[in-house]
């Protein structure tokens, strides 16, 4: 086997093989978590109140239970009853969490594939160009999809299914009512389909799935806006999509404009800086990297290999201001406290299990790869040294 061949075997593949990692990283659960109580059989919750974490949102991971003594035609929603659990204690609900994380996953793990693939490109002056053309794409889709009016388009359709997901555990009273034509319509629908004609809604055929969702976090928006007597035109970009959102969960048991204000703005504010870190070390990148194994080169590997430890360290600190961040309007008065990170803990009656899921070994599984590559690549560069010495 040639010497070239070796070298793309032990260092560039393992690369490639991390970066397409981050495809399933994305889209599976990175994390679980969840409440087991006398209250809560195992017959009927036989994982507890399950909830999983996702790089775009938390997520119900409580499935139907069938055995002879129950049938459920629908898994219950484990996300809202963790939430109504934890409201008693003035803890705010889940999806009140990492907002801008989970707005900004799809760009930033794009980015992570885009900075291992760079690396790829041995000649410093191809891979500058590179760079440049396919971070600058990058940085024109964020803004696109965050600040221009419609931008929602241009986000990811794992994101919006999530904030669609968590506005969906307030009911039904986050839809529009139907006008009398509507309703007609519908009647002589129904009456058609009971009578074994087949009725295809053809303005709904012909949307796609992120279309749906944006069409009902629009009617969300509005139907709240209404209620909170709040003037403010639906625009579907993701910075408007992001505020309205955190601001609707934080509000969803807690409706006090005096605390949750401050908190929409600062998150907002917080965004913007976000983004314009993320562009000033995309053009950081790019102009470090023309030096092949400077230390900016190196981070174009080490940033992704340092993922997991990135997650749980985020992860941490949400649960921490979870904890720590209780409403005074909660029914019960809990000290502050940290829950459980990773293994088992126990809070009043309730045991919790904080474990990773499968997209989190995925992500050990990417960076013991990118930690290999790197030492191979230093094990060449000594070998390449002895041999121009000698």
């Amino acid at each position: 086997m040639s010497t070239q061949m070796i070298s793309f075997l032990k260092i560039k593949l393992p690369v490639i093989v991390a970066a397409l990692l981050l495809i399933p990283i994305y889209t599976l659960p990175i994390w679980w978590v969840s409440l087991t109580a006398p209250n809560y059989p195992v017959e009927t919750f036989p994982d507890g109140v399950k909830i999983h974490f996702h790089m775009t949102g938390v997520f119900n991971g409580c499935q139907a239970v069938e055995n002879e003594e129950i049938v459920e035609d629908e898994a219950l929603d484990c996300v809202h009853e963790m939430d109504t659990i934890n409201h008693y204690v003035g803890m705010f609900p889940i999806a009140s969490g990492a907002p801008i994380e989970h707005s900004l996953s799809f760009f930033l793990l794009i980015l992570l594939g885009l900075m291992l693939l760079s690396t790829l490109v041995d000649d410093p002056h191809k891979r500058t160009i590179a760079m440049s053309v396919s971070f600058s794409v990058v940085a024109v889709w964020l803004v696109l999809a965050l600040y221009l009016p419609n931008g929602l388009h241009f986000h990811s359709g794992e994101y919006l299914s999530g904030r669609v997901s968590a506005l969906g555990q307030e009911g039904d009273d986050t839809e529009k009512p139907m006008t009398a034509g509507e309703a007609l319509i519908a009647s002589l629908k129904a009456s058609l389909a009971s009578s074994g004609v087949d009725v295809a809604d053809d303005k709904e055929a012909d949307l796609s799935q992120k279309e749906k969702d944006i069409a009902f976090l629009k009617s969300a928006f509005e139907s709240s806006q209404k209620k909170l007597a709040i003037d403010e035109e639906w625009e579907g970009s993701g910075i408007q999509l992001l505020g309205w959102h955190y601001r609707t969960s934080l509000a969803r048991y807690f409706n006090n404009p005096a605390v949750i204000n401050p908190k929409v703005k600062t998150m907002t504010t917080a965004t913007n800086l976000v983004v314009g870190l993320i562009i000033l070390a995309m053009i950081a990148f790019v102009f470090g990297a023309r030096k092949t194994n400077g230390w900016i080169y190196k981070l174009l590997i080490i940033i992704p290999a340092s993922l997991p430890a990135i997650f749980v360290l985020i992860y941490s600190i949400w649960l921490g201001w979870y904890g720590h961040r209780m409403s005074d309007m909660g029914a019960f008065t809990l000290k502050p406290f940290m829950p459980t990170v990773f293994g088992q803990g126990k809070v009043a009656q309730f045991t919790t299990n904080s474990y990773p899921h499968v997209g989190f070994f995925l992500m050990l599984l990417a960076s013991a790869l990118l930690v290999y590559s790197l030492l191979a690549q230093r094990n060449q560069q000594s070998g390449n040294s002895e041999d121009s010495e000698s």
